[in-house]
């Protein structure tokens, strides 16, 4: 069984967290991010570290020890970094274009795809790569889900909408079962 809550986050110099009753205030900037823990695992902040503790041994709060580790590990790593993801946008006529707070996408529909994302996300488009950024982890992950399942890829020709790290396994078509 994995235990990753007993790893303490490390703080960089940047961010600024705060435990307020139940609830971790990471703040960076004008940006400020919670995560209410519900009671179910002790914060405590010292020398630099999160470190996190289930409140009792029953099995829900064990659980929930190392998710709140990680989701806090995800806050910090947003807030200093930021994460990305990059689509591939492949077939004849298929194009990408950003206007404003849409994403405009041509994917082979008779009419044009238009995905209104969040403002707190960067999208970019060069090429046929669309490129998402923003500071957490679950929004990007969602939006380029959610773009990726306009037209996923097919097998045969490739064509559709794909992670640039994702490899499409290719079937063959009729004339070469012969």
């Amino acid at each position: 069984m994995s235990r990753i809550g007993k790893n303490p986050v490390t703080i960089p110099a940047e961010v600024n967290v705060s435990v307020e009753g139940n609830v971790i205030v990471f703040k960076k900037g004008s940006v400020q991010k919670e995560l209410d823990t519900k009671g179910n695992v002790e914060v405590k902040v010292d020398n630099g570290l999160l470190v996190f503790a289930p409140k009792s041994d029953d099995r829900q709060d064990r659980a929930y020890w190392g998710t709140y580790r990680a989701l806090s590990a995800n806050i910090i790593v947003g807030l200093t970094t930021g994460y990305q993801k990059q689509l591939e946008i492949n077939g004849v006529g298929y194009r990408a274009a950003v206007k404003g707070n849409v994403l405009e996408l041509q994917l082979g529909f008779s009419h044009p795809i238009n995905y209104e994302f969040p403002k707190d996300l960067q999208i970019s488009v060069e090429k046929n790569i669309v490129t998402i950024k923003g500071d957490d982890k679950q929004v990007v992950g969602q939006v380029a889900a959610e773009v990726r399942s306009f037209r996923p890829p097919e097998p045969y020709k490739g064509k559709g909408v794909k992670y640039v790290e994702e490899h499409i396994r290719r079937k063959a078509g009729k004339t070469a079962k012969k």
